[in-house]
Formats: C-alpha cells, sequence, structure tokens
C-alpha cells in the first residue's frame, strides 16, 4: 500500500504520456512519406508532438531544428513528471539527469573541437539546465576553445574528470569523450547509487549494471569490427565494472582474435541465453531491443515503482532516436522498406 500511496500520482500521469507515444502503425506512416515535409505534417496530427512542430516555420524543417524540437517535448515530458515526483522520486530523477548533462557536454566537446562557425546553439536546453543542472549554458556558450570548456565547467563535478585529461596537453576528442564516460558511469556505479534504498537501489543496480555489461559488449564489438584494435587498447575503453559478464568471460571476449569468435562467445553470455539476441539484428540494436524488455518488464511487474519513470523516459529517448533516423532516411529518398529496416523494428 505504500508504494501505491507514494506513486499512483506519478503513475497516473505516466499512464497519460504513455498514450501520446507513437504506434508501430505510425512509424510505418512515417516511413511511408515521399518528404521530411510529409512526415513532419504527419507528425503535427500525432499528439506527442502537435503543440512542438504546429508554430514552426516551414524554413526550419532541417535536421538541427527538428532534432531540437524533438528534445524539447522529452525534456518538458521530464519537468512534468519532475514536478509530479515525491523525494525519493526526485532522487532518481536527479541521477537520470546526469545523462543529459553528459549529452551536452559532448556536444559542447565537438563544438570547439571542430570550430563550427555557428556553434551553441542551446537555448532551447538552457531552461531546463537552469532549472535542474549546476552546468550554466550561459557560461560554455562562451567557449573559444577546450580551455575555457573546461574552465567553464568549474564548479561541477565533471571539472576534474576533464581538466586531468586538459593538462596532458596532447588530448583528442577521442580523450576527451572517454574520460566523460569513464566518470560518468565509474561515479553513478560506485556512489551515486548510494543515495537510493531499498527497492529503488535494487533496480537501479539491476538497470545500471546491464546497461554497464551491454555498453562493454557494444564498445568491445566496434573496436574489433572496426577499428581492428588489440586487446590493451580495448580494455583501455571499456567500463572497469561488470553486473552479469563475470571478469574471466570478460576477458575472453577481449582476448578473441576475431569478430567471428567474439559473437560466438557472446552467445554463450547470460545476456544472449536470457534475451534470445543471436540473430536479432545490430548489436546496437540488440542492446537498445535487451534494455526495453528490461524497463517494460520491471514495470509490468511493479508499476508502483521507479520502473514506471524508467521506463517512459527510455521509450521516449528511443523513439526521438528513431524519428530522427527516419527523417533522415526520408532527407536522402530512401524506400519505405529500407527506412524501417535501418530502424531495426518500431515499439508500441
Amino acid at each position: 500500500m505504500g508504494n501505491l500511496m507514494l506513486y499512483s500520482g506519478i503513475v497516473t500521469k505516466i499512464r497519460a504520456m504513455q498514450s501520446k507515444l507513437l504506434t508501430q502503425k505510425d512509424f510505418e506512416d512515417i516511413a511511408s512519406c515521399k518528404s521530411v515535409l510529409e512526415a513532419i505534417e504527419y507528425l503535427k496530427g500525432r499528439p506527442g508532438y502537435a503543440e512542438y512542430l504546429g508554430e514552426m516555420d516551414d524554413s526550419l524543417y532541417h535536421r538541427g531544428s527538428v532534432e531540437k524540437v524533438l528534445y524539447q517535448s522529452l525534456f518538458d515530458d521530464y519537468s512534468r513528471i519532475f514536478r509530479f515526483a515525491g523525494i525519493r522520486q526526485k532522487k532518481f530523477l536527479r541521477l537520470y539527469w546526469k545523462r543529459y548533462e553528459v549529452d551536452l557536454i559532448n556536444y559542447c566537446l565537438r563544438i570547439v573541437f571542430n570550430h563550427y562557425a555557428a556553434p551553441f546553439d542551446l537555448e532551447y536546453k538552457k531552461r531546463f539546465f537552469d532549472r535542474y543542472s549546476d552546468i550554466s549554458i550561459d557560461r560554455l556558450i562562451t567557449s573559444a576553445n577546450i580551455n575555457e570548456l573546461v574552465d567553464n565547467l568549474r564548479g561541477t563535478e565533471y571539472y576534474g574528470a576533464l581538466s586531468r585529461i586538459r593538462d596532458s596537453e596532447e588530448a583528442t576528442l577521442f580523450d576527451y569523450d572517454l574520460a566523460l564516460d569513464l566518470y560518468y558511469f565509474s561515479v553513478m556505479w560506485r556512489k551515486e547509487r548510494k543515495l537510493l534504498t531499498g527497492q529503488e537501489k535494487e533496480m537501479f543496480l539491476k538497470d545500471f549494471g546491464t546497461k554497464i555489461d551491454l555498453l562493454n559488449l557494444q564498445w568491445v564489438y566496434r573496436a574489433k569490427k572496426y577499428y581492428h584494435m588489440l586487446a590493451p587498447d580495448i580494455y583501455a575503453l571499456t567500463i572497469p565494472y561488470h553486473y552479469r559478464i563475470r571478469v574471466d568471460e570478460f576477458k575472453a571476449l577481449v582476448d578473441t582474435p576475431t569478430v567471428e569468435e567474439f559473437e560466438h562467445k557472446v552467445a554463450k553470455t547470460y545476456y544472449a541465453k536470457r534475451y534470445e539476441i543471436a540473430d536479432s539484428g545490430t548489436i546496437e540494436r540488440r542492446y537498445k531491443d535487451i534494455l526495453k524488455h528490461l524497463y517494460v518488464t520491471d514495470r509490468r511487474r511493479d508499476p508502483y515503482s521507479i520502473a514506471t519513470i524508467n521506463a517512459y523516459l527510455f521509450l521516449k529517448e528511443d523513439e526521438i532516436d528513431k524519428l530522427t533516423t527516419a527523417l533522415e532516411c526520408i532527407r536522402y529518398g530512401l524506400s519505405r522498406g529500407d527506412t524501417l529496416g535501418y530502424l531495426g523494428g518500431v515499439v508500441k
């Protein structure tokens, strides 16, 4: 009864928001569109995006502007959930927000490294970061180079990890990305989980531990397939924590000499046996499919818990990723079948 009382309001709110997510038929209809304009007109008729796209000028229908509008809907959904949340739920949501902070810093790193002509268009994120984060977008947008960017993160938890990389003087964008990711996952796994207790902590450990395992598998696969990296270099890329994959099992995966042997060993892991992922598309899609299965199953088993929040935010983020991919496919004139193929399956 305690959890029912704590979560009844927020669960009711999320169920209403869930009803606005796109269906399988919506994605099939979008994949059939002949132009980006036609796809956006279709989305204007969907309740989850009508208010965001309804007043958008036709001249702004390029990838960057549309993505901003889509993410505006995600951050608004986060804010709605936060307003309905109690103290325990807000602790979890504040942990969850860190992933958006890492995404923001990664974006800013690319801006300063690549010297883009029109750099920091982050106004659409500003009101959310002003409310939920210690990171100041007003400061970040003044960064002309990596030194200024790192200095503008002073006072946040990310400054230490990035300033150490900067002090090495010859760091690349890849080095900064890796340092940021390793910091995020290490801190979340070792420290931030301690802010949660009881059921929330147990669910966080399972969900975040699974995510670490799957990301490690994905990174090892990509390092072998696309970059032909040797085992010592691969270890430097991975998160030094394991959940369902034993240390010796992970070592055997990293040490495999070929991609084929790696996939053969992956097929013997807990995740392959539990989720039957052997022949289910790209490893990136397998990663998302397993997380989706995990979050939705958690929500079904215990709806009056953080599982409902976790599942909704994951599904919304996945929906936006798929919409971005679909619009890009349409932009390049791909067929309906090819577009659905790139989506790797659709979610209801």
